[in-house]
């Protein structure tokens, strides 16, 4: 249930964030916003019991995407992904651009047999 302080009601990030279907499970939930991943309102968080409001705005990584959302409101139960999506407002949609492109495998500076090979040829040299 939503606390109900001086700004508005609140609810702990880890829990917003599978009410809004961001995560699976709420331990995933929990380990994401504890990670230091999640930023709110553009200030890095990495505690779980993080209280969010309506108006606060998330980023944080989902699969191969950087998402920004709007928190818009607070849910008193998860629900289906239709009510899910009245939680927020996407405010940056996954795209090409906005995908995390996984970092080049680093070669060994050792060459292959085959790249051996190819320099002994170009050296002079036989097998």
């Amino acid at each position: 249930m939503p606390d109900q302080g001086a700004a508005g009601p609140s609810m702990r990030l880890d829990k917003w964030l599978w009410h809004a279907r961001a995560c699976r499970t709420r331990t995933t939930a929990s380990k994401l916003a504890g990670s230091g991943q999640v930023r709110v309102n553009g200030q890095v968080t990495d505690k779980a019991h993080h209280k969010v409001r309506e108006g606060d705005v998330l980023t944080f990584p989902q699969g191969d995407h950087i998402r920004v959302w709007r928190v818009l409101a607070m849910a008193e139960r998860r629900g289906a992904a239709p009510e899910a999506q009245q939680l927020y407002e996407d405010l940056k949609p996954p795209t090409k651009e906005n995908r995390i492109t996984p970092a080049q495998p680093v070669r060994s500076p050792r060459p292959d047999p085959r790249a051996r090979r190819l320099l002994r040829s170009l050296r002079g040299k036989r097998d």
